[in-house]
């Protein structure tokens, strides 16, 4: 086995093996959707294996970040005079009480977001006795697990439609992606201060449209670490530590980018998004420009705009924003199916206790079998709008809605 195919396995699941309850960041241990858990909730309704219904206040999509018997997620209530207070707040996730709900920034002229959008999108980190949160150019902010503000600081971009990729922790560094309409760059802050220790500008591209979303994936390639970054107009590996561009890909036109990369088989998987997404795989060993020659396979027919891909086993799944699901070779990009589920999509699918779960959003989520040939398990609906991801721990389900949050627990 290659050494790049060797850390492909690793990353699908040493995190995992030992942080079933836990889900410290957007998309899960390894930033990738896959779950420990070795049982999860198959089927559900309003009435039907739900253990706890909790309100949240306003309106956040950002998915819940859970470690050390806590749960974080944020939100913002809107005032009387238009203004925002973005609020991070914790529950308990055993039985859903409200541990901490705490202001993090008061903004009285937040602007407009896009219609599947909030100004609390992006998903909390959870690093030790530290919890990162991040609302695009409102500010980005550091509290202790017990609830105290520690620093909050502000990354200068417009972001169009609102914040929306989320942050990344990686030693003693917090890594964001800001992408907007007038500057594009990632930054990395020191997790103690919230002072930047690295700022590195996006290249030039051909896109018209500068502004992107993603949030992005921390891999190790033969020893050494890759911070793999999609931006409008493709997509860049940097040195986590130091900022430095290792290697570029380039994508046209794409813009408004949202997916979050994955890896699996010695290949980085990532959608140019809007207008007309196109999922590349990329081998991620090269320098320089390598869009002519890392480039094995790629794939425009039900590629997603929003939801992010997901590896599981030798097969790669997606779910367009239109409810096409496809199910393609990794290493090939041969097409195994492609269903239609119904629905619309923005949520990222997650793979737990051996299944797949497809949430669309308007609360029903599609529960299938993973293989080469398409098996729906289950299709279950609460009410609401549901943009937020899933998040797993050991027999339950979270799930967040545009006013609750659901815990929802395997039939016994």
């Amino acid at each position: 086995m290659s050494r790049i195919g060797f850390v492909s396995l690793a990353l699908c699941t040493l995190p995992l093996t030992a942080l079933a309850q836990d889900w410290p960041q957007f998309r899960g241990p390894d930033g990738q959707g896959h779950s420990a858990v070795q049982q999860a909730p198959l089927t559900w309704s309003e009435t039907e294996n739900v253990a706890w219904k909790t309100p949240i206040a306003g309106l956040g999509w950002s998915s819940p970040a859970i470690q050390g018997g806590q749960m974080w997620l944020t939100t913002g209530v809107a005032d009387e005079q238009g203004g925002q207070s973005l609020r991070a707040i914790c529950l308990d996730p055993a039985t859903g009480r409200e541990i901490h709900n705490v202001e993090v920034l008061q903004i009285e002229n937040p602007g407009r977001v896009h219609s599947k959008n909030s100004h609390a999108s992006p998903s909390p980190v959870i690093v030790g006795d530290r919890v990162f949160v991040h609302y695009g150019n409102h500010g980005t902010a550091c509290l202790s697990t017990d609830g105290k503000l520690l620093w909050t600081t502000v990354l200068k971009y417009n972001h169009v439609h609102g914040p929306g990729g989320s942050p990344v922790a990686f030693e003693d560094l917090l890594i964001i992606n800001c992408d907007g309409g007038d500057v594009q760059y990632v930054v990395a802050l020191e997790q103690s201060s919230g002072n930047v220790r690295w700022k590195t500008e996006r290249p030039q591209h051909q896109s018209p449209k500068k502004f992107a979303f993603s949030t992005p994936l921390l891999v190790e390639i033969d020893g050494a670490m890759q911070l793999i970054s999609p931006g409008a107009g493709g997509v860049s590996s940097y040195d986590p530590r130091t900022g430095e561009q290792l290697w570029r890909v380039s994508y046209g036109d794409g813009y408004s980018v949202v997916p979050r990369p994955v890896f699996g088989h010695g290949l980085v998987f990532v959608s140019s998004s809007y207008d007309s997404p196109m999922l590349l795989a990329i081998r991620p060993d090269g320098r320089g420009d390598v869009t002519e020659t890392h480039v094995p396979w790629t794939l425009d027919k039900g590629a997603p705009h929003n939801p992010s891909p997901l590896v599981v086993g030798d097969e790669l799944y997606m779910v367009s924003d239109r409810g096409i699901a496809t199910c393609v070779d990794a290493k090939t990009g041969e097409v195994h199916w492609q269903e239609r589920l119904g629905g619309n999509f923005s949520a990222s699918p997650l793979f737990a206790a051996g299944r797949i779960y497809f949430l669309d959003e308007n609360g029903t989520t599609t529960v299938i079998a993973p293989g080469t040939t398409f098996a729906e398990l289950a299709k279950n609906s609460v009410e609401g709008r549901t943009l937020a991801s899933l998040v797993p721990v050991e027999g339950a389900m979270f799930l967040r809605t545009d006013t609750h949050l659901y815990r929802i627990e395997a039939a016994p």
